[in-house]
Formats: structure tokens, sequence, C-alpha cells
């Protein structure tokens, strides 16, 4: 089940956190980001796409329970630069921002201007699959989906955003 699956699966379980608000306010802030000037045109889901491989190789390298303790203090829709430290050194922080403006195109400067934010909404969209009786314990289906992906691209966030964009709208 690829992680949109997850993610509207998450949606329609009440024990699980997801909701169509929460879902709402994801996409609300990444449209809001895409009409930054400094964007070119669909670069915003590069960007996302680029990033959320980046989140996952940092939260694969956690035990799981320490990839959700993450995930579940770190999920938002408000930038918090707090999460991109939590989740990346400050080297591995410039080497993410020249890797995601080589392929691109867009200035670094830009690229961290929107780390802050970006790494809260990926986050958030692995946390609606959080237990709403024990967050902090129990599996997370969106959490393990992401985390147990091969790198073949079918977990893309960039993807899942896009799907959910097409789901809220049927909604």
């Amino acid at each position: 089940m690829g992680l949109f699956d997850q993610i509207v699966s998450a949606i329609d379980n009440p024990a699980l956190q997801a909701n169509t608000g929460q879902l709402g306010g994801i996409l609300n802030t990444v449209q809001q980001l895409s009409h930054n000037p400094d964007l070119k045109e669909g670069s915003t889901q590069a960007v996302m796409s680029l990033l959320g491989n980046h989140v996952r190789s940092a939260l694969k390298s956690q035990s799981l329970g320490q990839a959700q303790t993450l995930v579940s203090q770190y999920s938002g829709t408000s930038a918090n630069s707090d999460a991109v430290n939590a989740l990346f050194p400050p080297a591995q922080q410039q080497q993410i921002v020249q890797e995601i403006s080589q392929r691109t195109g867009l200035n670094s400067n830009v690229i961290e201007g929107l780390l802050p934010t970006l790494v809260p909404l990926v986050l958030n969209l692995l946390h609606s699959g959080t237990s709403q009786q024990n967050p902090q314990q129990g599996s997370n289906p969106v959490l393990s989906n992401f985390l147990d992906s091969d790198n073949d691209g079918d977990v893309d966030v960039a993807d899942a955003l896009r799907m959910a964009g097409n789901f809220m709208g049927q909604r």
C-alpha cells in the first residue's frame, strides 16, 4: 500500500489521529509556500520529494520509537527550526540545501529558508498515523510505510501531497 493510501486509511480509522482538517492544513501551507515569488512553478513538489528522501533517511537511522517521538514532537504547519536541527546536523543541512539547489535550480538561500517549514510539514503528514489513545506507543502505519520503502520511488511525499489535494477536492 502506498503512502497516500495509508494516509486515507488513517483518516478512515477513528483510532488514529489523521483527519481531513490536518490534511487540509498541510495542503494549505504547501499552497501558500508555492506562491513564494522566489520559487519556480512546480518546484515546491520537487523540493518536497527530495526533502522527503532525506527525512526518511534521518528517521530510518532511529529506532521506530525514536522516529515516532520525533514525528510527534516536531510535526506541524508552522516554521520550526528545531525540527530541522533535530533531524539533521548543521553540516548535513548544508549538504541537503546544496543538493536540492543543484537538482531544482533554486537559490540555496531560498531552500534554507524553506526547510523550517517543510520539515514539520513532512513530519505532520507522517503524524497522521499516530494512535489517538497512546501517541508515543503503538504502531503508526503511515510512518512504518514511509520507513519501510525500498527507495524505488513508490513512497514520495510530493506524490502523496498531490493525491491528497485531489482527495480533498472530492470531499
